[in-house]
C-alpha cells in the first residue's frame, strides 16, 4: 500500500497508535467500497489510508485505520462484524494489525515506465531486480496502457533518478523492452512543450527523398541521408549536397511531396491528445518549410521551423535560404520555442531519429530517441522502438483511458 500524501502517520495517527490494516479481495460488484466503510463507521474509526484496485473483475481493497477505541473487546467485534459482512458477499477479508502509518519511502522518487511489446515475465522481472539493485524500493506498479502496447508505471523510492535511469538503460536494450525514467513531483505534469523531429520521427518519410524521386535520384540522395542520420558526414554539407541534385525541379512538385508525405501511426493521436491536455507542440526539421508549414497547419502545431528551399521563376535552384536547421540549430529552435511558450526547458520533451537530433533530446528535459540510430538511442534519456508514436504521451504518465477520452469525438 503507498502512504498518504499527507503524512497520517505523524499528523493524524503517531507512530505508536495501534491500527488495523483491513484487507478484502474477491469478485467485483458495485457498492462494495461503501459497504465496507458503512461497517466500519459503526466503530467510529478513523481512517488513514486507502487503496483499490480491480484487475479481471477481482477487487483488491485495503483500508488503514486507527484501532477502535474500547480495547481487545471492541477490536474483536469489529473483526467478526468485518468478516460476517465480507461472507455474505461472497469475499474473503483479512485483518492486520499494526502500530502507526505506512513507513515512511526513501528519498529519491521517480517514475520508471516501462513498454513492451509484449511486455515479459522475464522482463518485468529483470526490471524489477535492477530497481532494488540501485537501492530502490517500488511503492506502487499501475497499469498504463495494454494497446497497442502494454505500458507499466513503478513508482520507486529511494534511489536516485539519474543512477536508476542507468542502470535500467542497459537492462531494457538488453531485455528488448522500453524504459523511460523521470523525477517524481509537479514538474511531470507541468511539461508543457513537446518539440518534434519531422522525418522519420512525426513522418514515416525523408522528406528529401520524396523530391528526389520526382529528380530521378532517389538512390543517390539516399544513401547521404542515412550518412548523415548516422553522425557519418557533416549535416549542413550533406544537405547543399543533395539539394544542388534538385536543381530545376518545377514548384509543382511541391504539391506532389505534400501528398505523399505518410503520417506515423499515432501522429494524429499524440498531437491531438497534447493540445487538449493543453501542451503546446512544434517541429524541427532539417527538411523544407515547404512541408512543415502545410504540416503545422494540418495538424493544429503551435511552432514549425525548417530549411526553406529555395525557388526562381518557378523552378528549384538547388539552393536553400536563410539559418539552417541542423544539429545545433534544433536545440537552438527548442530554446526559442520553450521561451515564446514560457516553458522552463527542463520542461520540455523533445523527440527524434537522427544524429542531427543529439543536442536537442539532451538540451529538454526530456529526450526520446524514437526508432533511433544507435548512437542516439544510446544518448537520449529514453528510446522507445515501436512503430507508434502515440505511446511517447505514457512516458508522460498518460493512460490509454486519458487518451481515448480526449480523442473521442464530441
Amino acid at each position: 500500500m503507498s502512504a498518504s500524501q499527507t503524512s497520517p502517520a505523524t499528523s493524524v495517527t503517531g507512530d505508536d497508535v495501534p491500527t488495523l490494516l483491513v484487507k478484502i479481495f474477491g469478485k467485483d460488484r458495485p457498492g462494495i467500497t461503501a459497504g465496507l466503510f458503512d461497517t466500519l463507521a459503526a466503530y467510529a474509526v478513523d481512517v488513514v489510508d486507502i487503496e483499490q484496485v480491480v484487475t479481471r473483475g477481482r477487487i483488491t481493497l485495503c483500508a488503514l485505520v486507527v484501532a477502535p477505541s474500547g480495547g481487545a473487546t471492541a477490536e474483536g467485534e469489529l473483526r467478526a462484524t468485518v468478516h460476517s459482512w465480507a461472507e455474505s458477499l461472497h469475499l474473503q477479508a483479512e485483518i492486520i494489525s499494526g502500530r502507526g502509518d505506512n513507513r515512511p519511502r526513501g528519498t529519491g522518487r521517480s517514475h520508471v515506465t516501462v513498454l513492451g511489446h509484449p511486455l515479459t515475465a522475464e522482463s518485468t522481472a529483470a526490471i524489477a531486480a535492477r530497481i532494488t539493485g540501485t537501492g530502490g524500493n517500488i511503492d506502487r506498479i499501475f497499469r498504463l496502457a495494454k494497446f497497442p502496447v502494454t505500458a507499466v508505471e513503478f513508482a520507486v523510492s529511494g534511489a536516485e533518478t539519474e543512477e536508476l535511469r542507468t542502470a535500467l538503460a542497459t537492462e531494457a536494450a538488453a531485455r528488448g523492452v522500453d524504459v523511460a525514467v523521470v523525477a517524481a513531483g509537479l514538474q511531470r505534469r507541468a511539461q508543457r512543450l513537446i518539440v518534434m523531429d519531422v522525418d522519420s520521427t512525426l513522418i514515416q518519410d525523408e522528406v528529401i527523398e520524396l523530391f528526389a524521386a520526382h529528380a530521378g535520384c532517389e538512390a543517390e540522395v539516399a544513401e547521404v541521408t542515412a550518412r548523415a542520420m548516422r553522425g557519418e558526414l557533416d549535416f549542413e554539407q550533406s544537405l547543399h549536397a543533395r539539394v544542388a541534385l534538385l536543381a530545376g525541379l518545377d514548384e509543382s512538385v511541391v504539391d506532389k511531396v505534400r501528398a505523399e508525405v505518410r503520417l506515423t501511426p499515432g501522429a494524429r493521436t499524440l498531437i491531438r491528445t497534447l493540445k487538449r491536455l493543453g501542451y503546446q507542440v512544434g517541429v524541427v526539421s532539417g527538411g523544407f518549410t515547404q512541408v512543415t508549414d502545410d504540416l503545422q497547419e494540418r495538424l493544429g502545431l503551435d511552432f514549425a521551423s525548417a530549411n526553406t528551399l529555395e525557388v526562381v521563376d518557378g523552378r528549384l535552384t538547388g539552393r536553400v535560404t536563410g539559418e539552417i536547421v541542423d544539429r545545433a540549430g534544433k536545440a537552438r529552435l527548442l530554446r526559442r520555442f520553450a521561451a515564446e511558450a514560457g516553458v522552463p526547458l527542463a520542461q520540455t520533451v523533445a523527440i527524434g531519429d537522427g544524429a542531427n537530433d543529439l543536442d536537442m533530446l539532451n538540451a529538454a528535459g526530456l529526450g526520446v530517441a524514437f526508432n533511433a540510430k544507435p548512437i542516439v538511442r544510446q544518448a537520449a534519456h529514453t528510446a522507445v522502438n515501436v512503430p507508434f508514436l502515440d505511446t511517447v504521451l505514457y512516458l508522460l504518465g498518460v493512460t490509454r483511458e486519458e487518451v481515448e477520452a480526449a480523442n473521442t469525438h464530441e
